[in-house]
């Protein structure tokens, strides 16, 4: 679980977040939303320790973030996975490669244990035979499943989304949000997913924080939000 307390932070004289609190609890799909400018994007940032917040606390699974040092940091950073909004996969890497990439980086592995490890997680996104394709060679919405694979690979128990459905048309957008749906459940991850999509919020929205104008406006789920 991650449990913000009464956070802020400002840039000058600028306060984007004013005493937000929320819990993102495992196994669920936490979904923030806002209107551009509402402070979401910094919320989230502050969460995965980006920026530096001004008071307040963000604690995963009880430990908190502030009093962590740059080798503790470094460690809860291999526990998260993370999905950028534009998929942002290394265009001169093949699909493989993308994939393999942070356990090349973070793990002490066998070449044969990374391979079988890609090798299922692209399953589990539903892709085969693209191993030795670049990323220019599969559709947009096949990019955002490798992005996906390449979240999970370390066995995160955190995953962030920025906006997964950005630039998909609506029926590969429901594909995505089920497909991190489906993954949240499966392995139990704490998934917070930064959206402005009200499809995604109404069709995966199990818990829900609405951030207006650097307040927490509202918090609860998909059928309390109706």
């Amino acid at each position: 679980m991650i449990a913000v307390e009464h956070i802020t932070k400002s840039f000058g004289d600028k306060e984007v977040l004013k005493g937000v609190s929320a819990q993102f609890k495992e196994g669920q799909t936490n979904l923030i939303i806002g209107q551009s400018g509402s402070g979401k994007t910094v919320f989230v940032k502050s969460m995965v320790g980006l920026h530096d917040i001004d008071s307040g606390t963000i604690s995963y699974d009880g430990r908190p973030l502030h009093e962590m040092g740059y080798d503790t940091r470094k460690k809860l950073r291999q526990e998260m996975g993370m999905v950028f909004q534009g998929g942002a996969l290394f265009d001169s890497m093949t699909i493989e490669e993308n994939v393999m990439f942070p356990l090349n980086m973070f793990s002490n592995m066998s070449a044969s244990e990374k391979l079988d490890r890609v090798n299922f997680c692209l399953q589990r996104v539903n892709l085969d035979n693209v191993n030795h394709l670049l990323p220019a060679e599969i559709s947009g919405g096949m990019q955002k499943r490798v992005a996906i694979a390449r979240s999970i690979v370390m066995e995160p128990k955190y995953l962030f989304c920025d906006e997964p459905n950005s630039g998909l048309d609506p029926q590969t957008a429901i594909v995505i949000d089920n497909l991190i749906q489906e993954i949240t459940h499966e392995f139990n991850i704490t998934t917070v997913i930064n959206t402005h999509d009200m499809n995604s919020v109404m069709e995966i929205g199990e818990h829900i924080v609405f951030i207006k104008e650097g307040y927490k406006a509202w918090e609860g789920n998909s059928e309390e939000l109706v």
